[in-house]
């Protein structure tokens, strides 16, 4: 008897906690992206496997009624060419909770990544690699150095094609407080954006505007940024394309970084070819070539090189073959 009143307990138990599962979710998700790559950086030459932005992540939702979510995401990146963590924070990536409702919009506390002005401008454009590796665009500037934490976020809820985001990232210990703003506008073929970042403590500032637009087989897009500070202004430009051809996609981009006020040859170019054949939505292999051309007083490095960066007037050369899988 005893025996049959504890599993009666215990299958009550497990029907109640399958219940309470019910009410919520938990994703794992992430990226292994890795390529064989001949780089140049001045006039040496090194040959290396280069982690191009790999993370693992877990992001979940509870329904709490009436349409109101309790969300959160946390997510790690590593480099899969030494098995290290990427940067000094385990979560670095991201690591966010908050609430959400249709009617009324998201907030969110906590780390975030790039700002969304940056996402909805440049990281918008870069499709043939996700704006990462050493094919990265070089020349955006981040005014708010990245990732934003101890952060505040507000997402309006999409109102005919327009959806809103606000970061306000607090100092605590520091001197910079960090701002973010950005607008995505969405229509048929057509995407906008518009993005602008500022800390206060430098007063450092950029705007950004972005235009994508898909005809076809083709994807045309290209954005450019105004960066202000205390003694200089800056402008930077660039242009993306796409042809899709079944599993096939052919990339060409070009970006143009203007000299920084008062200083004479201290702007750059950068050019990339790049080829991705998708074996399934999740997986592809891909080979690219990419160039930043440094002016005299210039160092502009997309990052992922093997061995050190360029010093001033440095020109970088890549050619690379990879694979990225997504789960």
């Amino acid at each position: 008897m005893l025996m049959k009143r504890s599993l009666f307990i215990a299958a009550i138990s497990t029907l109640a906690a399958g219940s309470a599962l019910a009410q919520s979710n938990v994703t794992i998700y992430g990226r292994l992206n890795d390529t064989v790559e001949r780089q140049k950086v001045g006039s040496t030459s090194r040959t290396g496997v280069v982690d191009s932005a790999s993370r693992i992540g877990f992001k979940g939702s509870e329904d709490l009624g009436g349409g109101l979510k309790a969300n959160f995401v946390i997510e790690h990146g590593f480099n899969t060419d030494t098995g290290t963590i990427a940067g000094s924070r385990f979560w670095g990536r991201e690591s966010t909770v908050g609430l959400s409702h249709p009617t009324f919009g998201a907030i969110r506390l906590g780390n975030m990544p790039a700002s969304e002005a940056y996402f909805a401008t440049a990281d918008y454009v870069s499709m043939h690699n996700h704006d990462t590796g050493s094919s990265a665009d070089a020349l955006y500037e981040f005014v708010t150095t990245g990732a934003l934490q101890n952060a505040i976020a507000y997402t309006t809820p999409t109102i005919a094609g327009f959806r809103g985001d606000v970061q306000y990232s607090l100092h605590e210990t520091g001197t910079v407080t960090n701002r973010s703003f950005a607008v995505n506008y969405d229509a048929g073929p057509l995407h906008l954006g518009f993005g602008h970042e500022a800390a206060t403590g430098t007063e450092r500032k950029s705007y950004a505007f972005r235009a994508l637009y898909e005809l076809g087989a083709f994807t045309f897009g290209g954005y450019y940024e105004r960066t202000t500070g205390d003694t200089f202004k800056r402008n930077n430009i660039r242009f993306a394309g796409m042809y899709a051809m079944g599993a096939s996609e052919f990339h060409v981009n070009a970006g143009l970084a203007g000299d920084r006020g008062g200083v004479d040859a201290s702007g750059a170019k950068q050019y990339t070819l790049g080829y991705n054949y998708n074996l399934s939505k999740r997986t592809k292999v891909y080979a690219f070539y990419t160039k930043v051309d440094n002016e005299a007083n210039a160092a502009y490095n997309p990052g992922a090189l093997i061995g050190p960066g360029p010093a001033a007037g440095e020109n970088i050369q890549s050619f690379a073959v990879g694979v990225r899988h997504n789960f």
